[in-house]
């Protein structure tokens, strides 16, 4: 296929996308939550295809030799499914922003100043070996008012277009376009380069991966991007801690699911509590096979633990390794974090409010805890519904991004024939 014929392929979906839009825009909400619902039980029913396009890209990933943190991404189970219908179903409870008013002022002269939320337009998600991307954003994408545009990684394509073809049952069975949840069936590169150039057509890119794959979308897009480079998360234990709640926090934010970006790759400990703390930790990090990267002031209280130097933190593990670091004290650690965090989930264990209190102020990152665990920085976590994202630069969203980061606002004036 020549450039030519790629960058009108492009074109054209990008064309056929926006004139979507347009359809589901102005639905009302009990509309689209009725749309909603069927592609969650289009998903459940898919359940049989779905298992068997992931199948067989699961066999062809690990022929390749593909990481174990990408095969845990690329894998789907029946429970999985069922989740990721269940995503679409909480959506449905989800308040609709599309519409929603804020009274801004009345001014002098009369005319009346408020805003109102309206969709994007068009949502362009580039994303890699995640196939519950498509249902997550297909459906956040659907409850704001916009149409999305998919384009998954090779790694799963087959298991994404399967999802999308329930979807599509649904959007049909209620007499809606296909083009409002689109799936680029080409993973060819120079596409998805054509396709983020369509800056007349797509409203916003959403790169999902890698940061090279991230990197590469934001030095080459015309349409503006939403970047989420790495999760390079750290749990501080303050000299305060508790230290039996700081092991359950360092356990369940590296241990549990190693291979997403709120998993922690970075334990920062006070050094008052290094003699109490870090025998507990080496215990329950042998028993886990975690491995070590201790800092020269920490490596002796581990038996296999590799040196790591002071330039060499804010690695994404996505594994189970962890880099380990013995502070001074808070100021210490907050200016580490401020060196190697990368904007995502900052957690401080501590018994001190005051303590608590500079760190959250202080740290700068999408979303800071004080004695929660970095694994509930998700959009279902918090209360969101599916995510589509985490935003680790600040326009126009910062954080796990729901519904409300997929609209945007515009003025609405109201007068009596004022003129100016």
């Amino acid at each position: 296929m020549s450039t030519l014929s790629l960058g009108t392929r492009a074109a054209t979906l990008a064309a056929q996308a926006a004139k979507a839009a347009k359809a589901v825009a102005h639905l009302s909400t009990e509309q689209k939550n009725y749309v909603l619902q069927s592609m969650a039980n289009a998903i459940r029913s898919a359940t049989p295809a779905i298992l068997a396009a992931n199948a067989a890209e699961l066999e062809t990933a690990r022929t390749n030799q593909t990481s174990a943190a990408m095969l845990d991404r690329l894998t789907l189970t029946p429970e999985r499914i069922d989740a990721m219908a269940a995503a679409i179903e909480q959506i449905i409870h989800l308040p609709d922003p599309v519409g929603s008013k804020r009274f801004i002022e009345e001014r002098p002269n009369g005319i009346r100043i408020e805003k109102r939320r309206i969709p994007l337009g068009v949502i362009c998600m580039i994303y890699e070996a995640r196939p519950n991307v498509t249902a997550d954003a297909g459906a956040l994408c659907f409850k704001s008012g916009n149409a999305v545009i998919l384009r998954c990684g090779r790694e799963a394509i087959q298991t994404s277009l399967a999802i999308a073809k329930a979807m599509h049952q649904a959007l049909a069975e209620h007499k809606l376009p296909e083009d409002v949840i689109t799936i680029v069936p080409d993973p060819d590169r120079q596409l998805m380069l054509d396709l983020i150039q369509q800056d007349q057509f797509i409203d916003l890119v959403i790169p999902r991966g890698g940061e090279g794959l991230i990197r590469f979308v934001t030095d080459n897009s015309r349409v503006p991007v939403i970047q989420h480079f790495k999760g390079v998360c750290h749990l501080y234990v303050d000299q305060s801690a508790d230290l039996n709640m700081a092991l359950e926090l360092l356990l369940n934010g590296k241990v549990q699911r190693p291979g997403v970006c709120n998993a922690l790759e970075c334990l920062l400990v006070n050094k008052h509590q290094a003699a109490d703390f870090l025998p507990m930790v080496a215990d329950a990090l042998r028993a886990h096979q975690v491995k070590v990267h201790a800092c020269e002031r920490s490596i002796s209280y581990f038996d296999s633990a590799e040196p790591i130097a002071a330039g060499d933190f804010g690695q994404e593990y996505l594994a189970p390794e962890i880099a380990i670091r013995l502070v001074d004290d808070l100021d210490a650690a907050m200016a580490h974090i401020d060196q190697f965090g990368s904007y995502h989930t900052e957690v401080i264990c501590t018994q001190d409010q005051a303590s608590a209190d500079t760190f959250i102020n202080q740290v700068d990152a999408a979303v800071v805890m004080h004695n929660a665990s970095s694994r509930f920085s998700d959009g279902g976590e918090l209360g969101l519904g599916a995510e589509i994202g985490i935003s680790t630069s600040k326009l126009h969203a910062y954080g796990p991004m729901g519904l409300e980061a997929l609209t945007t606002e515009r003025f609405v004036v109201t007068g009596q024939g004022q003129t100016r």
